[in-house]
């Protein structure tokens, strides 16, 4: 993006100005009688022993430190190989990792998660978000890293209603929103990606697509690039319109507000100052 740091990332909570992910759940719990599937289209993880169950809740007791939740998760995994709750602790690490801000091992733990299950499309979206994030112009072999970016965002677009795996008891509705983050943080690898391989108008595309999917929380980073494609093209009126709305969901303090701004105040020199302006610092939210 012209101008403007790597982005944070999206939250998938799963996202880029900051895909800061969070756990559908913390807990599960031992058999139930006739458990039924959930809206996330498989049935929910639970736990067959009472001993599995207590070494859970031990495990998943250390979700704020990334480096004890990985090694719980392997420990547990060492003492209960074939248990389904073993996709919860590895992404409870993940997740920690990415809240930490370290985003190698937030990859390697999500790539432990997708050894278990290849359509988990958390861990899908987490590898290739940070696939997205660390591929530079420069590298060798971006081409490469962009086409699996891409192609696991993809991918976690045909199982997120089918493969998120899910603890027993998880409310609906949490499971409906957490789709509707993880959907719009898939849309927006695969846009940023297109907008780093300069393909400008399926970048936009991809964009949208990305703010419609979870639109009552508009990520202000995703919004900006859409600027910037939309004023790739040279469609400047329509770009001001994001560019405004990228500035109304900042501060001008922040990385994001200043370029927001500077993109703003360039695309109204271009238009002549047509497009309407955007509100007042007063009016302006904080992100």
């Amino acid at each position: 993006m012209r101008g403007m740091k790597p982005a944070a990332k999206l939250a998938v909570a799963l996202a880029l100005a900051s895909v800061t992910t969070f756990s559908l759940g913390q807990t599960t719990a031992p058999p139930q009688q006739g458990a039924t599937s959930q809206s996330s289209g498989r049935a929910p993880i639970q736990t067959k022993t009472t001993a599995e169950y207590q070494a859970y809740q031990a495990a998943i007791a250390n979700a704020k430190n990334p480096e004890a939740m990985e090694k719980a998760a392997e420990d547990f995994a060492a003492k209960f190989p074939d248990s389904a709750v073993r996709v919860l602790l590895y992404r409870s690490a993940m997740n920690a990792y990415q809240g930490a801000g370290n985003a190698q091992k937030m990859m390697d733990v999500g790539l432990k998660v997708l050894n278990l299950d290849k359509d988990d499309p958390e861990a899908l979206i987490g590898v290739a978000e940070v696939m997205q994030e660390q591929t530079s112009p420069t590298d060798p072999d971006k081409a490469s890293r962009s086409k699996r970016a891409i192609e696991y965002a993809q991918h976690a677009l045909e199982t997120i209603d089918t493969d998120l795996a899910v603890p027993a008891g998880t409310a609906a509705e949490r499971v409906e929103a957490y789709k509707k983050t993880l959907r719009s943080t898939a849309f927006a690898i695969i846009g940023t990606v297109q907008y780093k391989q300069e393909q400008y108008a399926d970048a936009e595309g991809n964009l949208r697509k990305a703010i419609d999917a979870d639109s009552a929380n508009p990520d202000p980073v995703v919004v900006l690039r859409l600027a910037l494609a939309l004023d790739q093209q040279n469609k400047y009126t329509e770009a001001l319109q994001q560019a405004n709305r990228a500035v109304e969901l900042t501060q001008e303090t922040t990385d994001v507000g200043k370029t927001a701004r500077n993109e703003r105040d360039r695309l109204v020199t271009m238009t002549r100052g047509s497009a309407p302006p955007s509100p007042s610092p007063q009016s302006s939210s904080s992100h």
